[in-house]
């Protein structure tokens, strides 16, 4: 899969920029000397949710932060090819002929009159940029990478690894929707694919769809739900063999084929065939306003546990081919961090590296790697234990006049705290009282992950914060779980887990010592009845089934994070906390001061601590002063 067939030379001080755009979560990052320095997605700073245009704000903070402009870069790089792209969509509706005219019709036009011609595209939007920073334009070269080269690479380089097993699964990319590659030093070798239409990716999708949650941005939704499925339920082994039976094969290797009499996304303008699905499965596609009942659980559960099945067979034919002990993964399903975690559980490999941004937005990264590696020649730097990421903090940073000029714009009172740690001081005291804190440090996080820059946190201990932080805060679906975050050294005093996971990737079951017993009739309770039943110690980060999606958070790492949890340990005796999002359900993550005092505003936040400085609820302005209450206030 190489990104270009004639090698090239660099200049000494080299920039190479990536780019992911056009399908969703487009995003941008920057390389120097072969080193990551920054990167981010374009949603945050459009403030619209999986922004998919041409990633024109990222590009020009990667570019600002750099203090460079586009023509210090010696190469641009799209994270696939269009051309395969529109292959693979002809070769499609040829098969399908004369079926999906409709859809036909709809997409041809607008690949005809911009993805065909991507690289004019680029070249348009570049000079659009260039021209903001007062230069004139000179064309860089332009590189162009395979889809799942580009997560491979986002994978594997940055690892801690100097050699392993490359696995990336996702929707499609140009042909493949599947890999198993080899990386060594600098060299990525494909050793197998799987090839649209057979998908884990859509097969995922199609049940999130099926389910009531939206495709590209509800899975994790589904993930979520899957543990209220009741393992005892006769649902649960006949949804899996309805599955098993009609929409999917799975063979030993991983490799599945999806029966496309229940599939719609080949030719047509929706996932699924809902009649098909609805007879199956005796009942009809869940809408958003219909209620949540045990069988959609149990359903949740059923392809929860057949993704993990494919996952794994995938897993250990990477192990059978390479014979590493070490696996590297990206691509949207290494996001489903309960199917990950079983590879580690079952000790398939003895190491294991997930890239932060595992989606599409990681496209942005791994093309640039690949170019720096593969096409420019470029050697690979590792070192033992520790990967390139930089913590993943890799977007923008503001200053204390940052702050204070969105404070003084919105009238709005704070408090300086001169002392850091005073500060931590007063804001894990108010934790301790049940106050939700809205936390903004430093540089912005990469990935969808918020790991304690753009954070929301509050006492794991509270039996009321999953409940306030989901229905007050989030304004989300109140089965949502939340993550904590825990103290890298104090990890096995509440999980059962060995390792680390600082990019809130893995899932880790609360420690034997910290659970209560679930009563003999806890599966046969209601939904609300098993959500607020109190199941450990740290009952708001605790799932159903007494798992937690983890962030390990190292005091190297992330040091000012670090220092709260740990003044949080020393008042109460526990070194976790809740840890979720800063943002309201349908926006992205905050970036700017702006966005998360906007945030902190429109919901029942009780504090918002961006730098030095303390926001109290109680004193601040009713609206924010460009948007209103009920104007912000809009769900997905």
């Amino acid at each position: 899969m190489p990104i270009y067939k004639y090698m090239m030379s660099l200049t000494d001080n080299n920039y190479i920029l990536g780019i992911s755009a056009f399908y969703h979560d487009s995003a941008a990052a920057l390389l120097k000397n072969g080193e990551i320095i920054c990167a981010a997605h374009e949603e945050r700073f459009t403030r619209k949710k999986h922004d998919p245009a041409f990633p024109t704000n990222a590009v020009k903070f990667c570019l600002e932060f750099a203090k460079i402009d586009l023509n210090n870069l010696d190469s641009v790089v799209f994270y696939d090819k269009s051309f395969r792209k529109f292959e693979r969509l002809l070769e499609t509706y040829y098969a399908f002929a004369p079926k999906g005219l409709i859809s036909f019709l709809s997409a041809i036009p607008v690949w005809i009159k911009e993805k065909l011609f991507l690289k004019e595209l680029i070249n348009k939007e570049l000079k659009q940029i260039q021209e903001t920073f007062g230069k004139t334009y000179i064309q860089p070269k332009i590189l162009f990478s395979d889809h799942h080269l580009s997560h491979a690479a986002s994978a594997f380089y940055p690892s801690p690894f100097k050699e392993a097993a490359i696995l990336t699964i996702d929707g499609v990319g140009e042909w493949a929707t599947a890999s198993i590659s080899y990386g060594d030093g600098k060299s990525i070798k494909v050793l197998k694919e799987m090839s649209f239409p057979n998908s884990v990716g859509f097969l995922y999708s199609a049940f999130t769809y099926f389910l009531g949650f939206k495709v590209n941005s509800g899975e994790y939704k589904l993930m979520g739900l899957a543990p209220y499925g009741d393992p005892t339920s006769e649902n649960l082994p006949k949804f899996k063999e309805l599955i098993k039976t009609h929409i999917v094969k799975i063979k030993d290797d991983g490799s599945i084929w999806l029966n496309q009499d229940y599939f719609d996304y080949c030719t047509g303008l929706k996932m699924i065939v809902e009649s098909r699905w609805e007879k199956l499965f005796s009942f009809g596609r869940k809408k958003e306003e219909d209620t949540l009942e045990q069988f959609h659980c149990d359903l949740a559960l059923a392809i929860q546990q057949i993704t993990d099945e494919i996952v794994l067979k995938m897993a250990r034919t990477a192990k059978s081919l390479t014979k590493s002990n070490n696996l590297c993964l990206a691509g949207g399903v290494a996001l489903n961090c309960v199917s990950t975690s079983k590879i580690t559980k079952e000790k398939i490999f003895e190491n294991m590296w997930i890239q932060p941004a595992a989606g599409d937005a990681g496209g942005a990264l791994g093309c640039a790697l690949a170019a720096y590696h593969l096409s420019f020649d470029k050697p690979r730097n590792t070192t033992t234990g520790k990967d390139a990421m930089n913590g993943s903090y890799l977007g923008p940073e503001f200053s204390q006049q940052d702050i204070e000029k969105e404070a003084l714009n919105q009238d709005a009172p704070y408090k300086y705290y001169e002392d850091f740690e005073e500060l931590l001081d007063v804001v894990s005291s108010l934790m301790m009282e049940g106050k939700v804190v809205g936390w903004f440090q430093g540089r912005m996080e990469w990935g969808p992950r918020a790991l304690g820059n753009r954070s929301i946190v509050g006492d794991a201990r509270n039996p009321e914060m999953q409940k306030k932080l989901n229905l007050k805060i989030k304004f989300r679906e109140g089965f949502r779980p939340f993550a904590p975050s825990v103290m890298e050294e104090e990890t096995k005093e509440f999980f059962d887990f060995e390792g680390t996971s600082p990019y809130m990737l893995l899932v880790a079951d609360v420690a034997p010592k910290r659970r209560n017993p679930l009563p003999d009739n806890f599966h046969k309770l209601s939904l609300k009845e098993k959500l607020y039943f109190t199941r450990s110690d740290i009952p708001s980060i605790t799932h159903l089934d007494y798992s937690a999606r983890l962030q390990t958070v190292s005091k190297e790492t992330n040091p000012k994070y670090w220092k709260l949890i740990n003044t949080f340990k020393k008042k109460t005796g526990y070194g976790v906390i809740v840890n979720t999002s800063f943002n309201v359900r349908g926006e992205p993550i905050v970036c700017s001061p702006k966005d998360a005092y906007m945030c902190f505003v429109k919901t029942e936040m009780d504090f918002l601590v961006m730098g030095n400085y303390l926001f109290d609820k109680v004193n601040q302005p009713t609206t924010y002063k460009k948007y209103s209450m009920e104007d912000t206030s809009k769900t997905d």
